[in-house]
């Protein structure tokens, strides 16, 4: 029997690491799994509804880390984690994604000799200016086992030079968690809650530094918004950290006075899918939504300049146009003006049973 710790740390490794302990949990015979929780998304609205909704398991191990730098964060996990992988003794420590926790935590696997997985490797937006594109490359060169989501992922790990026995196709876990809970998700009453008629409203997520944190960057995203929100609502769940930046950047009056942005609570996850699964457009700076629409068919427009998941543009529904107002604009009416069911197709094994091909793997290492 493996011993397993799952590391969570910011909300999108929710979705990544249920499916895999609800894999182990049901493979009780092969698998133990622990829960480690580094508090790095500490804020409730951002971690406990999403534990509920998403049947996972209070983390065995919270670690409480809280915010602060690049540095000082990623310094505060290793310090805890490792009295953590020192008690506990597990076979193997699977980190999700590309946030700080995931870096860490596979630093100090490294150091003491214990052979860490990670989940969704081999993702690249070829901008080092992304603190995240640092924690992937780094997360990939000294993880023992990279399961990767896609085909491009594997040519990006051939290309750095990791060998070939290190790397496991395994496919989109996050779609595992939206197999699983969207038929809940579609029973959701949050888009009747909010006054929304099917296909009939847009969905904005805004919360990279790099866009909400530049007064004059956000101001063009602003312009856009009020340009599209003219045309259909554009409902806005907002990031605690982007709502602290909107009111330093006094945007708040503005916000307010764009009658058709509606400014709203962050949502747990089947809320968000819920939401997510009835918009007739998405606009968003995040990684994990770029795939969502691509699996439902929903129209992406994408806030940033480049992507680490380029075959939600090749195969699926995404265009990623940056953060200039006129493009943003441009893309947004064309997404709007165009059929919904534009011609799209959801990569090789987003499938729904990445997690089972996870564990295969981690057995057969």
């Amino acid at each position: 029997m493996l011993k397993v710790i799952n590391v969570v740390g910011a909300r999108p490794n929710f979705m990544k690491v249920a499916p895999v302990v609800e894999a182990m949990r049901r493979r009780e015979r092969e698998f133990t799994p622990l829960v480690v929780h580094t508090g790095q998304h500490y804020d409730p609205a951002m971690s406990d509804a999403f534990f509920h909704d998403l049947d996972l398991p209070q983390a065995d191990v919270y670690l409480g880390v809280g915010s602060a730098s690049h540095a000082a964060q990623t310094a505060a996990v290793m310090e805890l984690f490792e009295p953590v992988v020192v008690k506990e003794k597990p076979d193997w420590v699977l980190v999700v994604g590309d946030v700080n926790s995931t870096l860490a935590c596979a630093l100090v696997c490294v150091k003491m000799s214990v052979k860490v997985a990670h989940v969704e490797a081999g993702l690249r937006s070829h901008d080092r200016r992304m603190p995240e594109e640092i924690n992937r490359l780094l997360t990939d060169q000294i993880g023992d086992l990279l399961f990767t989501p896609s085909e491009d992922a594997n040519e990006n790990l051939l290309a750095e030079g990791i060998a070939q026995e290190r790397i496991r196709f395994v496919g989109n876990i996050m779609i595992d968690s939206i197999v699983k809970h969207l038929p809940r998700a579609r029973e959701s009453t949050i888009w009747k809650d909010l006054g929304l008629a099917d296909q009939q409203y847009a969905m904005l997520t805004l919360h990279r530094p790099s866009n909400v944190d530049d007064g004059n960057t956000f101001s063009g995203i602003l312009e856009a918004l009020e340009a599209i929100s003219k045309r259909l609502p554009i409902i806005f769940p907002v990031h605690p950290r982007t709502r602290k930046t909107i009111e330093q950047l006094g945007f708040s009056d503005r916000i307010e006075k764009a009658n058709g942005l509606r400014v709203i609570d962050p949502l747990g996850y089947i809320d968000f899918l819920g939401l997510c699964s009835k918009a007739r457009l998405v606009l968003t700076d995040s990684g994990g939504i770029q795939e969502e629409t691509t699996v439902l068919g929903i129209p992406c427009v994408t806030l940033r300049e480049t992507t680490e998941r380029p075959v939600t543009v090749e195969m699926g529904t995404n265009k990623v146009v940056g953060t200039d107002q006129g493009k943003i604009t441009i893309a947004a009416f064309a997404a709007l003006d165009g059929s919904k069911a534009q011609q799209h197709s959801v990569p090789p094994l987003w499938d729904g049973h990445t997690a089972d091909r996870i564990l295969d793997a981690l057995s057969q290492f």
